[in-house]
């Protein structure tokens, strides 16, 4: 490469992360409950990896969870198309809501780690306990989609 020269542009999807994110959110009606995540959101599609952990729970080992892909539709953008790229029995139905949800939303690909396990918490998994967590995890995913700029109708 000559001096002065620019580099090639890097075909389109390749480039290198956008954003990337590690948080943990504490659930308010779950003391003690928290919900780990790490989100990479690339110019096409977005990664996101989910675990939770109890105050009281010690450093016991984690199983893995379930790993969907996620894309939308374009002939019926409400309903987006997923499959099970790791199944676990334990997680896959959340993993599987959680990515059609963001591929929805953000009209991306959208790849979802989830070992969530709330069976520990104050209300042993209940589904408000349930709907609580998924909120906060979408909107976090969201607000930081929206703060990248990126939109995947641009794909």
């Amino acid at each position: 490469m000559t001096a002065g020269a620019k580099p090639a542009p890097a075909p389109k999807g390749t480039e290198s992360t956008v954003k990337s994110i590690e948080l943990a959110i504490n659930l308010p009606h779950n003391p003690g409950t928290r919900i780990h995540l790490r989100l990479d959101v690339f110019a096409s599609s977005v990664m996101l990896f989910l675990t939770s952990a109890i105050a009281e729970g010690g450093l016991g080992s984690a199983a893995l969870g379930s790993f969907v892909y996620a894309m939308p539709d374009r002939y019926n953008p409400s309903q987006p198309m997923s499959t099970p790229l790791y199944n676990a029995p334990t997680s896959v139905d959340f993993a599987t809501r959680m990515s059609k949800v963001l591929a929805r939303k953000t009209k991306m690909p959208c790849y979802v780690g989830s070992s969530i396990n709330l069976a520990g918490g104050a209300g042993g998994a209940s589904v408000e306990e349930e709907m609580e967590a998924f909120r906060a995890i979408v909107g976090v995913v969201e607000t930081a989609v929206q703060r990248a700029g990126i939109s995947g109708e641009d794909t």
